[in-house]
C-alpha cells in the first residue's frame, strides 16, 4: 500500500466505540441476510438518480393501472349523504316522527329531518343529485357513487385519520405518501404529494399528511391556497443574491458532505429525507413559481371555475396533476365547515355554493384535455351526518336545532375517472339513510379499491417497520370489483 493510499484511509482509524461495534455487528448480520433474502433483494433494488436513493423516481406499478394519479377533494367536517347524493324520500314521510331504527349516535338525537333539497335525476344513467350541486351533477354519467360507506367511530379526530392513513389512533403513513412510495413521482422538480388547506390545518394537522414510517420525503406537502404571492405560498422560493449556477454549485458540496455523514451513520432514514429535501427545494424554484400562478391561466378558464379559494384550489389541482404531480388532496376548509350541527338548510346549500361550479368546471377540464381517464377524483369527508335531528344538549342556551349529527354508520362517497365503473351507484343505506345495509364499504375496502386502480394489490404495498410489514389497509380490507370499470 502506498504512502497516498495509506493516508486516504486514515479517517477509518477514528472510529467510535458504537460506529466500530454497529461495523462488526452489520456485517456478519449481512452474511445471513442475503442467504434469507436470495435473488429478491437484488431485485427490488432502490430507485437510483445519480448512484444516491431516490424514492420520489417513477416506478412502475406491478399490476395493470387505471389511474396514473389522484385529487382527492375532502370535504372537512362530514358533508350530509341524505342532502347531497343519496336522497331519502322517507325522511318525508316521517317527518317529525321518530324513525324505526335506533343507533347509538355521539350526541342525542330525535325526530326525522327531511333533507330541505330537492332532488331530480342527471344524465342518462339517471342518477338523482341533490339540487345544491347542479354542476357537480352534470357529470354523473361519469361517476361511481357508493351509498354505502362505513368507518369505526362518529368523531372528526379518529376518523379523519382513518380515512387518510388506514388508522385511527396510531402514526401511520397517509394514503398519499403510500401512492408516491409505489408509483414515485412524475415531476423531480415539484413534490410528489401536495396537500391544500385553506387559512391553516385540519384537525389533527399535520398527520393527515404524515409520512409516518417510510422515508420523510413521501410527506405531502402544505400548501395555504388562500395566498396568491409564491413567496407566502412556499417560503423562500426565491434566492435574490445568488446565480442559480452557484447555488449548484454549493448544493453539491453541502450533499457531497452531507453523503459522507450518511454513509458514517449507517444511512440514517431522516438524514436521507433531509438529503432529498435539499435537492427537491433546489429544483422546486425552476417550477414552483409558475405552477401556483393560475393568473397564467386563459380568463375563460378561470371563469369556468369561478371565484373564491376552492375554485382556486381546484384549478391549481389540475395544474398540479398535469405536471406529473402524483397526489392532491384538497380541504374544503381548515375547521370543519360541513359539520353543520345546527341549521343545514343554509349551511349546506352556501358550502356547496362555495364548491359545486369548481368542482363540475375540474372535471370539465380534466374531460376535455384528456387526463380524466388516467385521474382519479374522489369526493368526500371522514364521514356523514344522521337523518334525525340533533337534540340541544342538556343545559345549553341552544333553542330548536335544524341540523344533523356525526354518522359513521353510513355515508357517500363518489369517484370519477381513473377507471371507475362510470354512471353507477353502488350499495345502500336503510331507507332513512342511517346505516349501510346493501353491499356495505368500509374504509379499508375504499382503500383496497384505490390501489387497485393505480395497480397495486393492497396485500403487497408493504413497508417493513419495526419486525412487521405495514400496508395501508393494516390487515384488512377487499378490492370491490364492481366498482371498477
Amino acid at each position: 500500500m502506498s504512502e497516498f493510499d495509506h493516508h486516504n484511509h486514515l479517517k477509518d482509524l477514528f472510529l467510535t466505540r458504537r460506529e466500530l461495534i454497529s461495523r462488526m455487528g452489520n456485517g456478519f448480520a449481512a452474511l445471513g441476510l442475503m442467504g434469507l433474502l436470495g435473488e429478491s433483494a437484488l431485485a427490488q433494488g432502490p430507485a437510483k438518480a445519480g448512484g444516491a436513493f431516490n424514492p420520489m423516481l417513477p416506478k412502475s406499478p406491478p399490476l395493470p393501472a387505471k389511474a396514473k394519479r389522484v385529487i382527492f377533494l375532502f370535504m372537512n367536517g362530514g358533508p350530509s349523504q341524505v342532502d347531497t347524493f343519496d336522497p331519502k324520500p322517507s325522511l318525508q314521510k316521517y317527518a317529525g316522527q321518530a324513525i324505526p331504527i335506533h343507533l347509538p349516535t355521539e350526541r342525542k338525537t330525535g325526530v326525522a329531518l327531511p333533507s330541505p333539497y330537492t332532488f331530480k335525476p342527471y344524465g342518462q344513467s339517471g342518477i338523482e343529485v341533490s339540487e345544491i350541486f347542479p354542476n357537480v351533477a352534470k357529470h354523473v354519467d361519469d361517476m361511481c357513487i357508493v351509498r354505502s360507506m362505513h368507518a369505526d367511530v362518529p368523531n372528526h379526530e379518529p376518523s379523519l385519520l382513518l380515512m387518510n392513513c388506514g388508522d385511527a389512533r396510531q402514526i401511520r403513513p397517509s394514503m398519499g405518501s403510500w401512492v408516491l412510495y409505489g408509483l414515485g413521482t412524475e415531476n423531480q422538480n415539484l413534490p410528489g404529494f401536495i396537500s391544500m388547506c385553506p387559512g391553516g390545518y385540519p384537525i389533527q394537522e399535520t398527520q393527515n399528511w404524515q409520512a409516518g414510517f417510510l422515508p420523510g420525503v413521501l410527506a405531502g406537502t402544505y400548501v395555504d391556497p388562500v395566498q396568491t404571492d409564491i413567496e407566502k405560498i412556499v417560503e423562500n422560493i426565491r434566492n435574490r443574491y445568488t446565480l442559480e449556477s452557484d447555488q449548484r454549485d454549493q448544493l453539491d458540496l453541502v450533499q457531497k458532505l452531507n453523503a459522507e455523514h450518511l454513509a458514517r451513520r449507517n444511512d440514517d432514514p431522516a438524514l436521507e429525507s433531509r438529503i432529498q429535501s435539499f435537492e427537491l427545494a433546489y429544483r422546486m424554484q425552476s417550477e414552483a413559481t409558475d405552477v401556483f400562478d393560475t393568473s397564467q391561466e386563459p380568463e375563460a378558464v378561470r371563469s369556468m371555475y369561478g371565484p373564491g379559494v376552492f375554485a382556486r384550489q381546484c384549478l391549481i389541482a389540475r395544474r398540479l396533476a398535469e405536471r406529473g404531480v402524483r397526489f392532491v388532496q384538497l380541504y374544503h376548509g381548515a375547521g370543519q365547515p360541513w359539520d353543520s350541527h345546527d341549521d343545514i338548510a343554509v349551511q349546506h346549500r352556501n358550502l356547496a355554493r362555495e364548491s359545486d361550479q369548481a368542482i363540475g368546471a375540474l372535471l370539465t377540464d380534466l374531460k376535455r384535455r384528456g387526463m380524466l381517464d388516467e385521474t382519479l377524483v374522489i369526493w368526500g369527508g371522514e364521514f356523514g351526518r344522521t337523518p334525525t335531528v340533533e337534540m340541544p344538549t342538556p343545559g345549553s342556551n341552544a333553542g330548536h336545532m335544524n341540523g344533523r349529527d356525526h354518522n359513521h354508520y353510513g355515508f357517500t362517497y363518489w369517484m370519477a375517472g381513473g377507471g371507475v365503473k362510470k354512471g353507477t351507484v353502488y350499495g345502500a343505506t336503510d331507507e332513512f339513510g342511517f346505516k349501510a345495509e346493501q353491499n356495505p364499504v368500509h374504509v379499508h375496502d375504499l382503500h383496497a379499491t384505490i390501489l387497485h386502480l393505480l395497480g397495486f394489490d393492497h396485500t403487497k404495498l408493504t413497508y417493513r417497520y419495526a419486525g412487521r410489514d405495514f400496508r395501508l389497509t393494516d390487515v384488512y380490507g377487499n378490492v370491490i370489483h364492481d366498482l371498477v370499470a
